[in-house]
């Protein structure tokens, strides 16, 4: 129902997801605001082996949906039961780092109550368990 546009700007550009908007319903681990940043997801290992284990992840978490993915790079959509609502969820994986840089943002609205902030920490503890 509330699924606005697909953003033109998501990918990966220069090793950067695409910067936060200013609104509060946006968290990235790339992002400068305290407000809006997250910790990377750590990984040890095999990068791809890793961004497998990611897609599992997100993949058994209700109302995601695989949209994109590329060697070091995941884009899901997530849509809330309720009214439909439609965030990007994207993951960049930098083997140099030893970590996957994620950003998830709404694509409508003002504030999301913080849905963005607890998908991201709730996939963090269980790409951590898997």
């Amino acid at each position: 129902m509330f699924a606005g546009k697909r953003p033109g700007n998501l990918g990966v550009k220069d090793g950067k997801l695409a910067a936060c908007p200013g609104t509060p319903n946006c968290v990235s681990s790339q992002a400068s605001s305290p407000r809006q940043r997250v910790m990377p997801l750590r990984i040890s290992g095999d990068p791809g082996a890793e961004m497998r284990r990611l897609t599992d992840v997100v993949n058994n978490m209700s109302g995601t949906r695989l949209v994109d993915e590329g060697e070091n790079y995941l884009y899901f959509e997530c849509s809330s039961k309720l009214l439909g609502f439609v965030d990007d969820l994207e993951f960049f994986c930098d083997p140099d780092e030893g970590v996957v840089h994620v950003r998830s943002a709404s694509r409508l609205g003002y504030s999301d109550l913080g849905v963005n902030r607890k998908r991201v920490e709730g996939i963090r503890r269980k790409f951590e368990l898997a």
